[in-house]
């Protein structure tokens, strides 16, 4: 499936009338490494992806094209039925390969879901940031750790999860994943209202002392750029 990033990112950015330099210096590469993403000659980073989606506007069922999956698969698309599949085999979850050993796998959600579940996989050494610099995104994150452990840098504290701990913050806040032991960590992430950025503007807009309607960031690359936060980085060796 992670052969269809890609073209799908590229399909969307064609879509919207958008070069392939703007959207680079928006999600904060360069030029040369969006073309191999669209290409298929490299794979992004989690907040690289985050980047990219974000200011497409696209959804992760975008991104996976799961409809076309169902039907390339023999069976009955939802337009089709009427209703969606209840049960989605583990066979079937679609899968991102991202850069750095992060792997996610695509969660069964029903039509119009207001949040990104996600099975998701950091190897030893993965992190959700290529360049270890933190990250921020428009919803709320909240994760269980099914196995394995894991170092979340979130603000200026560090947190280190175990197999077994929860987690929950807005993903406003600036914040990495990174795997720092020797073996997968893997859990299960619901991210909800990535898509809902009118609390983002709000909020930016408050942090800025705007007017609410006044100046309001149109995506949440923009929120970045207004806050000149990112840029925020964090060495995970370092106390945070």
């Amino acid at each position: 499936m992670e052969d269809k990033i890609g073209p799908a990112l590229r399909q969307a950015r064609l879509a919207r009338g958008l070069s392939l330099r703007g959207v680079a210096s928006a999600a904060g590469i360069s030029a040369s490494l969006l073309s191999q993403v669209e290409n298929g000659k490299s794979q992004p980073s989690v907040s690289t992806l985050y980047a990219l989606v974000s200011h497409l506007g696209m959804s992760l069922d975008e991104l996976l094209g799961l409809r076309a999956r169902t039907a390339d698969a023999g069976r009955p698309a939802e337009a089709e039925t009427g209703r969606p599949e209840v049960v989605q085999r583990a066979a079937d979850n679609p899968v991102l390969e991202m850069a750095n050993g992060v792997r996610w796998e695509r969660l069964a959600v029903g039509p119009g879901a207001a949040a990104d579940a996600l099975l998701v996989t950091y190897e030893p050494g993965a992190a959700s940031a290529a360049d270890r610099k933190l990250m921020r995104h428009s919803g709320t994150e909240y994760a269980y750790l099914l196995s394995g452990e894991l170092t979340l840098l979130l603000d200026f504290d560090r947190h280190h999860v175990r197999a077994g701990d929860s987690l929950c913050f807005d993903s406003t806040r600036p914040h990495l994943y990174v795997n720092q032991g020797e073996e997968p960590a893997r859990g299960v992430w619901f991210v909800a209202g990535r898509h809902d950025l009118d609390h983002t503007r709000d909020w930016v807009a408050g942090q800025l002392g705007a007017a609410p309607a006044a100046g309001k960031p149109s995506n949440a690359v923009e929120v970045l750029d207004l806050l000149g936060l990112d840029r925020l980085s964090a060495e995970p060796d370092s106390p945070a």
